[in-house]
């Protein structure tokens, strides 16, 4: 193997594969990547069994043949070198690399070794617009659960109906929908469920990659879905992922139908008051009361603790309904307030031992719900 590329085109290259390749004991060949120029392309590739990812870098092929070194050791390398032609060639197990001044040698493993990246059938395609899709999974993976008791609860629900995509993600204790436009070459209703590090994995990759102003018009983002695994296609990167198996739970069951109590509220006093009984709430419980006093037109914020006192805020508030409250956790309310969008927020809610809706006031495509906790 004989190849010369830029190296702003390897170490972005590097990025965008390499941050999957840890440390593996059992199996040392996943802490390296693999360089593979075959048929004029060149590739990075690396994986860690749940997932894969393959980039193609610009350069030219003088041999073609492939390659693995570790990670972290050509990651750093190739990021320390002046930003000039860059050449690599394979000599006795050895990659050497030879750029300006500068010379390295570098072991590695035979490809050979090195495992297959799962090949995902391209016939049914979803795309979506990069933007909308990361603002998406910001504003609901945080509410998908930490634990991996509920394996099916460890990973984003994605729902595809026409020309719609839903997204949620649940702990059992809040939860949060968002719905995206996307374009499909298939109309059948089809729900799966995708690892969260999956999702973390690829939104950083996104987040990194360079955009020149050409490529902005063609910014979209290509999913395929075939038996149990995911593709996402970017550019000139593919990321492939396990799908987790099972059946999520029906969570619009969840959803109220009715309310008793509605108000209406501006978000970042809301925040501001949240934060200031938070300092009040109980260790381990992080319990705060919301009150809407009828025909006061007022939310009022309460938080008590034999350790640090007691906190009262009076907010203004549009407040329709019944004199009602519910007590919630202050860190779960303020997951949802920082990722609702707009100037004002609605509270919706029946009494303290049912589910409490948040939305904002104009943004009719994401939800977000809390569990109160009971007195």
């Amino acid at each position: 193997m004989k190849i010369l590329s830029l190296q702003e085109n390897l170490k972005q290259g590097l990025f965008i594969v390499s941050h999957i390749a840890g440390k593996n004991i059992n199996l040392p060949i996943l802490n390296n990547v693999m360089i593979k120029a075959h048929e004029g392309n060149i590739k990075i590739l690396a994986t860690n069994l749940e997932m894969g990812i393959t980039t193609i870098v610009r350069g030219k092929i003088e041999e073609e043949g492939s390659f693995t070194v570790d990670s972290k050791i050509i990651s750093e390398c190739i990021n320390l070198l002046p930003n000039k032609k860059i050449g690599i060639e394979l000599k006795d197990n050895n990659l050497l690399i030879d750029s300006d001044n500068y010379q390295l040698k570098i072991k590695g493993q035979s490809a050979e070794e090195f495992p297959l990246i799962p090949e995902v059938d391209k016939t049914k395609y979803a795309s979506v617009q990069v933007d909308d899709f990361k603002k998406a999974i910001s504003q609901i993976i945080f509410a998908a659960s930490l634990s991996e008791i509920k394996l099916e609860l460890s990973g984003v629900a994605f729902s595809f109906n026409n020309d719609n995509l839903v997204l949620a993600a649940t702990d059992s204790y809040r939860l949060a929908e968002k719905k995206i436009k996307i374009k499909t070459n298939n109309n059948e209703e089809e729900r799966i469920i995708v690892p969260v590090k999956t999702l973390q994995e690829l939104v950083r990759i996104l987040a990194g990659i360079q955009i020149s102003l050409d490529d902005k018009e063609e910014d979209n983002l290509k999913i395929y879905v075939s038996d149990n695994q995911i593709l996402f296609a970017y550019k000139s990167m593919e990321l492939v992922s396990r799908l987790i198996e099972g059946q999520y739970p029906d969570y619009q069951q969840i959803f109220p139908t009715t309310s008793k109590t509605q108000a209406l509220i501006n978000r970042t006093e809301l925040i501001r008051a949240t934060k200031l009984a938070s300092l009040f709430s109980k260790i381990g419980i992080n319990d705060i009361n919301l009150d809407f006093p009828k025909e006061k037109n007022q939310l009022v914020l309460s938080a008590t603790s034999g350790q640090s006192g007691e906190n009262v805020t009076n907010l203004e508030a549009k407040v329709f309904g019944e004199d009602n409250g519910i007590v919630v956790n202050y860190r779960y309310l303020l997951d949802g307030l920082n990722n609702i969008e707009g100037e004002m927020v609605k509270l919706e809610i029946i009494d303290n031992n049912t589910p409490c809706i948040i939305r904002s006031e104009k943004e009719t495509d994401y939800l977000y719900i809390i569990m109160p906790i009971k007195q």
